[in-house]
């Protein structure tokens, strides 16, 4: 889930990172006064969780309230890659002798949290370390023990940094790092870091995101940043067909049915959890292959949650077939997926011969689920059928 800029902010600000004073605007009158309120020009950012590709035009300028009225008019106007604006952030503008860029987040590769930093700032992270790899330096910290402020003071110092401009970007270095453990974000992102004439470093801008499964552990700080509990944070709001999934999975607490997200293609997926429904889903894509959706299930879900399941897929406007594929499943009887594919299948009114493509899900019980399917002429294969092959195999049923 991701956080308006102005609640990353307010996150920075509880952690002694210092902001431009600011005011959060509803209305174009409230702009207007905001700006009054912090004299001179103003910085005015929509509140939008997912831009798209209008992310520039979120940002407008004023040099008085008058100004910053208009300017709010237009923001709260119009839509920012399909969403509309919340509010209106209106900041005090400030001047700054160099800017930088630092992010903590989690490298992949590594498996461990990483510092990343750059005396470009102002300019995408990830372009700079394609363009100008140079300019980027990396340290990573322990995935055991606390954030150190030797690693934060090693990146301050590879940006050039010496003297009481060294320790003050290592203590905001720092801060980032531990806001980014304590608060299960997946990425605390200051584009522009701003250091001013007089040595201080100002956060102009913020991107935060924080890991869905982290939102129980968090109840505090969203709600003292004012998250509301319904609040889906996504990139998208829900379809009928997302809803529908939730509730399949609240319904029956057996297993795990989700996350399920609708897309446009004619092949439903039903695939296991975790890194192999990834997988899968991208291997079906490389094969030319149109998802109509991504539902991962494991966890040894019921008969009757693996048929609600099937049928909602199944029966998606669009769908022509579905394909059934998941990793090696050692906590999942492969037979139940069976028998709730095949059930579910059949209260459609439908042949499962004619519309599952292929069904691979070795594990327990793969030899009593192997017995159903051939009763009812379904393709299966074990664990010797790579997953990449069984997507080709339900691509090529399919057509492109």
């Amino acid at each position: 889930m991701r956080f308006y800029e102005s609640e990353a902010k307010q996150l920075l600000e509880k952690h002694g990172i210092g902001v431009p004073p600011r005011v959060v605007a509803k209305t174009p009158s409230e702009a207007e006064k905001a700006a009054s309120e912090l004299g001179g020009s103003v910085v005015l950012k929509a509140q939008v969780l997912f831009p798209g590709s209008d992310k520039a035009a979120t940002t407008k300028t004023a040099d008085n309230p008058a100004g910053a009225k208009a300017a709010a008019e237009e923001l709260l106007g119009r839509k920012f890659g399909g969403h509309a604006a919340r509010a209106v952030l209106v900041e005090k503008k400030l001047a700054s002798a160099k800017v930088f860029c630092v992010r903590a987040t989690y490298d992949g590769i590594a498996k461990k949290p990483a510092l990343i930093a750059s005396d470009l700032g102002g300019t995408d992270l990830d372009d700079l370390a394609d363009e100008q790899p140079d300019h980027v330096k990396r340290r990573h910290l322990s995935a055991l023990l606390p954030p150190s402020t030797y690693r934060s003071k090693e990146l301050a110092k590879d940006l050039g940094l010496t003297g009481s401009a060294l320790n003050r970007m290592t203590g905001v270095v720092h801060r980032l790092a531990g806001i980014l453990l304590d608060y299960d974000l997946t990425v605390v992102e200051v584009n522009s870091l701003a250091m001013t004439e007089d040595g201080k470093l100002i956060a102009l801008d913020c991107h935060m995101d924080m890991e869905i499964e982290g939102r129980a552990r968090q109840g505090k700080i969203l709600a003292e940043l004012g998250v509301d509990e319904s609040e889906a944070r996504l990139p998208r709001e829900p379809t009928e067909f997302d809803l529908a999934g939730a509730k399949i999975d609240h319904d029956d607490p057996r297993g795990v049915a989700g996350p399920i997200v609708e897309f446009g293609g004619n092949i439903g997926l039903v695939i296991g959890a975790g890194g192999g429904s990834l997988t899968t889903f991208d291997a079906v894509k490389k094969r030319g292959g149109d998802p109509a959706n991504y539902a991962a299930i494991g966890g040894n879900p019921s008969v009757k949650k693996c048929q609600a399941l099937t049928k909602l897929v199944l029966g998606k406007e669009g769908v022509e077939k579905i394909a059934v594929i998941s990793n090696v499943v050692s906590n999942t009887r492969a037979d139940l997926l069976a028998r709730g594919v095949i059930k579910g299948v059949i209260e459609l009114g439908l042949e499962p011969s004619e519309v599952i493509t292929i069904f691979r899900a070795p594990g327990a019980w793969e030899a009593d689920a192997f017995k159903i399917l051939k009763k009812y002429g379904v393709e299966f294969c074990d664990r010797s059928v790579s997953i990449s092959e069984a997507a080709k195999r339900a691509v090529e049923k399919i057509g492109r």
